[in-house]
C-alpha cells in the first residue's frame, strides 16, 4: 500500500479534511439551493404577469445569469462587491450570495414555462370561482406547475453541485481545493497520490450527482408515458 498512493488518503488527517471540505461544499450547494428555488419561484410567478416593465427587468436579470459565466460572478462578488458596498462577510457566504442570485434566475425561467403550461382552463375556472392573483397561483398554478417544473429543478441541482469545484478559485476549503493541497503536499512522497486523491473526488461527486440524475430521467420518463 505504501508504494501504490492510496494511503496518501489515510495519512495524518487527509480523509478527515477531504470529509470536513466535502461538508463544505454540500452546505454551500444546499443553502444556495433553498434560497435560489425559493426566490426562483416568486420570480417565475412575477414572470407570468401582464406587466411588460417587470416581465423586461426579470429578463434581463436571467440572461445577465445566463450570459456571464459562473467563475466571472464568483470574481464579481468576492472581490467587487465588498469593495464597492464594504460588505464584510466570509468567502462562504459570499458563495451562497453568488450560487443563489443564480439559481433563482435558472429556476424563474422553469417556473414561468411550468406555470404557462398549466391547462387555460384551470386558470379561468379559479377566476371564475372570485380569486385573487395571488390565490390562483397557491391554489390552482402553483401545485400543479411543480410536477412539470421537478425534472428540470433536479437537472439544475446538479448542476450546481459540480459547479462548486469552482469554490477553490475564491479560496474556499471545498472538496477539490483540499484535495489538490493534498496532493501537493505529497507529491514527492507519493506521486501517484494524484490519482487516488482524485479517484476519491470524482468518487464523492458522483455518490452525489448520479442518483439525482437518475431521479430526473425517471421523472422525465414518467411525464412522457
Amino acid at each position: 500500500m505504501a508504494h501504490s498512493g492510496i494511503s496518501v488518503l489515510f495519512e495524518g488527517s487527509n480523509f478527515i479534511r477531504l470529509m470536513g471540505s466535502l461538508w463544505t461544499t454540500v452546505w454551500i450547494a444546499g443553502l444556495s439551493l433553498i434560497l435560489g428555488l425559493s426566490l426562483g419561484t416568486v420570480l417565475g410567478m412575477l414572470r407570468t404577469l401582464k406587466s411588460k416593465v417587470l416581465r423586461f427587468i426579470l429578463m434581463l436579470y436571467l440572461q445577465f445569469f445566463r450570459i456571464v459565466p459562473t467563475v466571472v460572478l464568483l470574481f464579481l462578488v468576492y472581490y467587487i462587491l465588498p469593495r464597492q458596498f464594504n460588505i464584510n462577510l466570509p468567502a462562504t457566504w459570499m458563495a451562497v450570495l453568488a450560487f443563489t442570485l443564480w439559481v433563482a434566475a435558472e429556476f424563474s425561467d422553469i417556473v414561468r414555462g411550468a406555470i404557462e403550461s398549466v391547462p387555460e382552463h384551470q386558470r379561468e375556472s379559479g377566476l371564475a370561482l372570485g380569486m385573487s392573483q395571488w390565490q390562483l397561483f397557491r391554489y390552482v398554478l402553483l401545485p400543479q406547475s411543480v410536477r412539470l417544473e421537478l425534472p428540470a429543478m433536479i437537472n439544475l441541482a446538479t448542476r450546481v453541485i459540480k459547479t462548486t469545484s469552482l469554490l477553490m478559485l475564491i479560496s474556499i476549503m471545498d472538496l477539490v481545493n483540499v484535495g489538490q493541497q493534498i496532493i501537493e503536499a505529497n507529491n514527492q512522497n507519493h506521486p501517484t497520490g494524484v490519482f487516488w486523491v482524485y479517484g476519491l473526488i470524482f468518487i464523492l461527486y458522483f455518490i452525489i450527482d448520479y442518483p439525482l440524475s437518475k431521479w430526473a430521467k425517471h421523472l422525465s420518463a414518467k411525464q412522457e408515458y
